[in-house]
């Protein structure tokens, strides 16, 4: 199968998903809510890493954040640990994330944006000299649960780091919502650039992207990720997430992949000059 027919194929699935009508019954909704582009990263980091579960459960969820933040998530967190408004956030919950998980969450995380005035900077903090993902997402996952002594080690499980072998799916879906253009996505950093990004993973996107051939690995872990992003970067180097689109749109709406690129008719070497 012709290099150039996969990519086509994909691009047009990646049209049919990336679509604003898309945006109302996904997490991303959440921060389109806000304008102010400080309450988008911070609202939207949380609804990234709340996002497991049913998605109207979730946006349920965030309504009920963005209520008891005032609608103001930035301000919010930005002055949590000083005003010490712990009551705002008693009794949160969404499955394992529990209220101590909220309280520490958002208390170090207004500790590290009155240090760097942002979470762009944060992650910008940790990329490092090779401009790696890798390590703005381990940097910025460590320093949420190191910033304070005595967080408690039960953070780790709502913070996931590359170190670990996890995929960190819901940190890579948050930085493509940041760093993307739109009309879905936000577009709203410069310091990261959209061809430097990892593809978020999880199982409807690891399943899409193993029938296509473009995943060999069988755990959706960190690596995973990395070989699913290399080759997506072939197909558009400037642009690799966009691809996100095709693979989690076609798991989660149940669209059957084309008989064409599947099985012994998928594509063996993604990278051969004759393809291109």
């Amino acid at each position: 199968m012709p290099y150039s027919e996969l990519k086509d194929y994909l691009d047009a699935l990646v049209d049919r998903f990336e679509r604003v009508d898309f945006i109302d019954a996904d997490p991303i909704a959440v921060p389109h809510g806000f304008d102010d582009p400080r309450d988008r990263e911070v609202i939207g980091l949380y609804a990234a890493i709340l996002a497991w579960g049913r998605r109207q459960t979730i946006l349920d969820k965030m309504a009920e954040l963005c209520e008891r933040m005032d609608y103001r998530p930035y301000r919010f967190v930005y002055d949590f640990a000083k005003s010490g408004d712990a009551g705002s956030l008693a009794g949160f919950k969404h499955r394992t994330f529990q209220p101590e998980d909220a309280y520490w969450l958002t208390h170090n995380l207004g500790l590290l944006l009155r240090r760097y005035g942002s979470v762009e900077q944060l992650f910008a903090r940790h990329l490092g000299a090779g401009r790696s993902i890798h390590s703005a997402i381990e940097g910025f996952s460590n320093s949420l649960l190191t910033e304070d002594a005595a967080t408690p080690a039960r953070l780790k499980k709502h913070l996931a780091r590359p170190s670990t072998g996890s995929a960190c799916k819901r940190l890579n879906m948050y930085l493509r919502w940041m760093v993307r253009p739109g009309p879905v996505d936000f577009g709203a950093w410069s310091a990261i650039e959209p061809s430097e990004l990892v593809l978020p993973l999880d199982v409807h996107s690891g399943r899409q992207a193993r029938e296509l051939g473009l995943v060999e690995r069988r755990a959706d872990d960190w690596r995973a990720a990395l070989e699913l992003t290399e080759n997506c970067r072939r197909l558009d180097p400037d642009d690799p997430a966009r691809y996100d689109f095709a693979f989690f749109g076609a798991g989660v709406y149940g669209v059957s992949l084309d008989a064409r690129f599947t099985g012994a008719n998928k594509l063996t070497s993604i990278d051969s000059p004759s393809d291109r």
